[in-house]
C-alpha cells in the first residue's frame, strides 16, 4: 500500500467536496495501441491511468505515431506495479524503473519494456491525453 500526499498546488481552490471512490474493475475509458492498453478511471477532477505494456512495447514505436511528437510530452507520476521499464530523457539521462518503485518524469522522454514480463504502471498525472487519437478537423 502506498499513500500519495495531497498536493495543494494541483488542487488550488478546487479541493474535493465529497468522498469518491472508483475501481479499475469499472473503467471509464480504455485506449488500445499496439502492444499496450491504457485503462482510465476518473475520480472527481482527477484521471488515473493504468497502463499495461507488453514485452516489445516502445513509446517511440507504438505511441509516437499517435502523439505526433518527437518524444513523450506528458509528465508522469507513476507507481510501477510489475515489470521493468527503461526510460531515456531527451537530455540523455536514463534509468530502469522496476516493480515497487515510484517515478516522476517531466515531459521529454522515451520508454520501453525490458525483458519478457509486461510492465504495468499506475499513473496519477500524465494520462488524460496519453495515446488519445486526435480528432481531425474538417
Amino acid at each position: 500500500m502506498f499513500i500519495i500526499a495531497q498536493r495543494q498546488i494541483s488542487w488550488g481552490k478546487n479541493l474535493p467536496k465529497k468522498l469518491e471512490v472508483k475501481s479499475f474493475n469499472s473503467l471509464d475509458e480504455v485506449r488500445t495501441f499496439e502492444k499496450g492498453k491504457l485503462e482510465l478511471v476518473r475520480v472527481g477532477r482527477a484521471t488515473v491511468g493504468r497502463a499495461v505494456l507488453e514485452p516489445g512495447w516502445k513509446w517511440s514505436e507504438h505511441v509516437k505515431p499517435i502523439a505526433k511528437t518527437k518524444s513523450c510530452k506528458a509528465p508522469h507520476f507513476q507507481y510501477h506495479v510489475s515489470g521493468i521499464m527503461h526510460i531515456v530523457m531527451d537530455d540523455g539521462t536514463e534509468r530502469d524503473v522496476k516493480a515497487g518503485e515510484v517515478s516522476s518524469l517531466p515531459p521529454g522522454h522515451d520508454a520501453w519494456v525490458v525483458g519478457n514480463e509486461p510492465a504495468i504502471v499506475v499513473d496519477f498525472q500524465g494520462m488524460v491525453d496519453y495515446a488519445k487519437q486526435s480528432k481531425r478537423r474538417k
